[in-house]
């Protein structure tokens, strides 16, 4: 007995030495980040190898966009995985609340799917004492048009049909102009349920600037980021509207295509009056935003977008995020996180995350006027 005994602890002392070892080698994953790719949960992974934590340290708090949470779900896990104590809170809200803590000095950066106003601008000159607020471009995606109609696995629309459904102009699935583009489809006879974002959102601005530009003879709202038209049913962030129309038959919404990825909502295809109708995909994305001009002055990336391109598997409804920063003036406190964190996402790893999880790379010739500009922030 004495014996058996003495075995059962020699067992137990030798699984407390194993398990202590694999937490050493866990904590020193930071400084060793040669190892292969654990594919997702806990330990390192390829695109993390290569972050720079120079200069980052403590908490860096961040808030805007939800087009973008699904991107920095996975930044952030990857930056805190390689740079060990620092900790990014990105509070997914919307584009609107993200710009007004920014402007009010309470966040590091700001997530944004609209370039900031004039008067926004001004606004940031308070809390960025020798500088004022940049947009970096970051993030690109299209905007997904969801639908739910038991029966119809295949829709095509274009954007002057678009229009007068989210104005509630069109009402019935079997629409004459509908079914025009939709030749052989059963559409049934039953009531069209458009939903929108219920907050400031710059992802329904970039929908109304597109709306705007490819049918302006039915779409006379001005592209804010408030719901402009009558009519529809409101819900809350990209995930509210996608969670709307996963449930509902008849409805139709709007929402990055990573949320109708993760939900299995089918998507519209976009006739753009090209050769043929354009699936909402990461690669034809890209090839709307390759096309993009960057018309920010000085240290300013906001990009100009062509909303009305006809060009061969280009879709048209995209959107670019970005990382609102000072150009100068930043917290001192958090100014080396900002740049190390930025400096990871605008990598090549970093974007490369992006199309795994439904977006689309910045291009990189913007991508490095991007880098240049996070390097000199102060």
């Amino acid at each position: 007995m004495k014996l058996q005994r003495k075995n059962r602890l020699r067992a137990t002392a030798l699984g407390a030495l194993a398990v202590s070892g694999a937490l050493v080698l866990t904590a020193c994953g930071s400084d060793n980040n040669s190892g292969g790719d654990t594919g997702g949960t806990g330990g390192q992974t390829k695109a993390a190898s290569n972050v720079k934590c120079d200069g980052a340290k403590g908490q860096l708090r961040a808030s805007g966009s939800s087009a973008q949470k699904n991107a920095m779900d996975l930044w952030v896990k990857e930056y805190m995985a390689a740079c060990s104590g620092v900790e990014i809170n990105y509070n997914s809200s919307s584009s609107g609340e993200g710009i007004v803590a920014f402007n009010q000095g309470t966040v590091g950066f700001a997530g944004s799917d609209s370039a900031l106003k004039p008067e926004e601008v001004a606004d940031s000159k308070k809390i960025c004492k020798t500088g004022q607020g940049i947009n970096l471009p970051m993030v690109g995606g299209p905007i997904a048009i969801g639908f739910h109609l038991d029966g119809v696995d295949s829709l095509t629309l274009d954007a002057p049909t678009l229009a007068k459904i989210f104005d509630t102009k069109i009402k019935k699935w079997n629409d004459e102009a509908i079914a025009k583009l939709n030749p052989g489809a059963k559409l049934p006879d039953k009531a069209i349920q458009p939903f929108h974002r219920s907050e400031d959102s710059g992802t329904t601005q970039n929908l109304g600037k597109y709306l705007g530009a490819a049918a302006p003879s039915d779409w006379k709202y001005e592209a804010e980021k408030k719901w402009p038209a009558p009519g529809g049913q409101g819900a809350t962030n990209s995930s509210g509207v996608a969670t709307q129309v996963k449930q509902v038959d008849g409805s139709i919404g709007y929402f990055e295509l990573s949320y109708a990825a993760s939900q299995k909502i089918t998507t519209v295809d976009i006739n753009t009056g090209g050769a043929a109708p354009v699936k909402a995909s990461s690669e034809n994305a890209s090839k709307a935003i390759a096309a993009a001009k960057v018309k920010g002055t000085g240290k300013d990336l906001a990009l100009d977008l062509d909303y009305t391109t006809k060009a061969e598997g280009a879709y048209p409804l995209v959107l670019v995020t970005y990382e609102v920063v000072c150009d100068t003036g930043n917290k001192a406190d958090t100014l080396g996180t900002v740049k190390s964190f930025l400096t990871y996402t605008a990598s090549a790893d970093g974007q490369k995350l992006l199309t795994e999880a439904g977006y689309a790379p910045i291009p990189e010739a913007i991508n490095a006027k991007v880098r240049e500009t996070v390097s000199g922030l102060s």
